[in-house]
C-alpha cells in the first residue's frame, strides 16, 4: 500500500513537471518565434545607442560618456569634431606610427547580427572553466578549425594557449624559453625594422631573465659568442610586410615567431607555418583590438607549461568575457569559410596599399618596398602582398 502511494505521488509529480515545462515552453515560444524576457532590455539598449548618428565619423557606445540626457554622446574619429562629428578638421595631422585596426568596422557592421552578443550577469562568475583551467575548450576547437580553413598554421599535436593580446603572449613566451636555474640572462634580438614592444617589454620589466641585445644581424658572425639567444622574427613584417626567416641559427638559438599578420587579407599564405612557437591575435585578424584576446600555437610540452604557469601567475588567465566574445566573432568569420572577411578586408587593404604607393610615387624622400607576388593557398592564386604598415587606422583611412 505504501509503495503504491509512493508511486502514485511520483507519478503525479512527473506528470505536473511536464505540464509545467510545456506552459513554460509555450508561453515563450509564441508565433513561431521566442518570446524573449530578460534579453528584450539588453537588445534595445544596445540598438537604440547603435542608431545614433555620429555622421559615419564617430561611433556611440553603450559604456560611453554621457552629457545632458541618457543617451552617450559620439565618440569622434581624429581629424573630426563636434556632436555629430560632422566637422572635419583639415590640418589634421595622420599619425603614421601606429593606428587601430578600424578599416573592418563596416564588415562589422553589415553582420551585426551574427556578431552580437548577450550576456547573462551570471555569466561564468568563477575562476576556472568546468575543467579546472582558464581556457575555453570550444574556442580552442574553433581557433584549431580556423587555422585549418586558412591553412596559415599547423595546430594537430600542438598546444594552444590565451594571453591578453599578443602582448601577454610574447612576454610568457620569452619567459618560457629563457635560461632556467642560472644567473646569467638571455639576449634577445630581432631583425630591424622590428616591432618596438620587443625591446619595450625587456627593458620595462628589467628581467635578470632576458635582455634586449639589438639587432639581430648584428649577432649573424658572431655565433661563437652566443650562449643564449631569443629571436623573434615577425613575419609577415610590420611595417614592411616582408615574409620574414629567422637569422640566426645554432643549439643556443631559440625562436618565437609573430604571425599577428599572417592572414589572407594582409599577404599571400604559401604554405602553413609550423615553427616550435608562433604569436596570433585577435587584432589584426578581426580588427578587435580593444578585446584583448591573444593565443600562442607550441610544439615543446615544456614549454607550453613554462608559459602557462606565467600567464597564470601573471593574470591568472584570460578574462572569461574576452574569450566569449572571441568565441562569438570567430565563429562568425567562419561562416563561410572565412571568404567574406577576408575578401572584404582584402579588397580594403589593397585599395589603400595602391593609393599609397600612388601618392608616394612622385616622391623623392619617399619609396615603397617592392614585394613580388606570391602563390596563396587560401586563394589558390598568385597575388600581391597588402601590407598593414600602419594603414589600418582612422586617420589614414581618410586619406586613402
Amino acid at each position: 500500500m505504501v509503495k503504491s502511494m509512493f508511486s502514485s505521488k511520483y507519478v503525479a509529480c512527473l506528470v505536473s513537471s511536464i505540464i509545467l515545462n510545456a506552459l513554460f515552453i509555450i508561453n515563450i515560444f509564441v508565433g513561431g518565434q521566442w518570446n524573449l524576457s530578460w534579453t528584450s532590455r539588453a537588445a534595445a539598449e544596445a540598438e537604440t545607442v547603435a542608431a545614433i548618428s555620429c555622421s559615419g565619423h564617430g561611433r556611440a557606445y553603450l559604456d560611453g560618456l554621457v552629457v545632458d540626457g541618457n543617451e552617450p554622446v559620439c565618440e569622434c574619429n581624429t581629424c573630426y569634431a563636434g556632436s555629430d562629428c560632422s566637422q572635419f578638421i583639415p590640418d589634421c595631422a595622420a599619425n603614421a606610427d601606429g593606428g587601430d585596426p578600424l578599416f573592418l568596422e563596416p564588415f562589422w557592421m553589415r553582420h551585426v547580427a551574427s556578431s552580437a552578443l548577450v550576456e547573462a550577469g551570471w555569466h561564468r562568475m568563477s575562476y576556472t572553466f568546468n575543467d579546472h583551467t582558464f581556457i575555453s575548450k570550444e574556442l580552442e576547437r574553433i581557433i584549431r578549425k580556423l587555422h585549418a580553413i586558412v591553412g596559415n598554421a599547423v595546430t594537430e599535436n600542438r598546444f594552444i594557449i590565451f594571453g591578453a593580446g599578443s602582448t601577454q603572449v610574447l612576454n610568457a613566451a620569452a619567459y618560457a624559453l629563457s635560461l632556467e636555474n642560472t644567473s646569467s640572462s638571455t639576449g634577445i634580438v630581432a631583425s630591424v625594422p622590428y616591432y618596438t614592444l620587443y625591446k619595450g617589454q625587456a627593458e620595462y620589466f628589467s628581467s635578470a631573465k632576458f635582455k634586449f641585445q639589438g639587432d639581430a644581424y648584428t649577432w649573424r658572425k658572431k655565433s661563437d659568442a652566443i650562449t643564449n639567444m631569443i629571436e623573434f622574427v615577425t613575419s609577415p613584417n610590420n611595417p614592411d610586410g616582408r615574409l620574414n626567416k629567422q637569422i640566426l641559427h645554432g643549439p643556443n638559438v631559440k625562436t618565437i615567431y609573430d604571425r599577428a599578420y599572417y592572414w589572407p587579407h594582409f599577404t599571400p599564405i604559401p604554405a602553413p607555418a609550423d615553427e616550435d612557437l608562433m604569436v596570433f591575435t585577435l587584432s589584426k585578424l578581426t580588427g578587435h583590438a580593444g578585446s584583448r584576446f591573444g593565443w600562442a600555437v607550441i610544439k615543446d610540452e615544456n614549454v607550453f607549461n613554462r608559459m602557462t604557469a606565467h600567464i597564470n601567475i601573471n593574470s591568472m588567465g584570460v578574462s572569461m568575457d574576452s574569450q566569449l566574445r572571441a568565441f562569438k566573432l570567430l565563429k562568425a568569420v567562419l561562416e563561410g569559410e572565412g571568404k567574406e572577411i577576408f575578401d572584404f578586408a582584402y579588397q580594403t587593404m589593397k585599395a589603400r596599399w595602391e593609393r599609397l604607393t600612388m601618392a608616394l610615387s612622385s616622391s623623392k624622400r619617399f619609396s615603397l618596398q617592392k614585394n613580388n607576388p606570391q602563390y596563396c593557398i587560401f586563394y589558390n592564386r598568385v597575388r600581391e602582398f597588402s601590407p598593414g604598415l600602419g594603414i589600418n587606422n582612422r586617420v589614414l583611412g581618410h586619406y586613402l
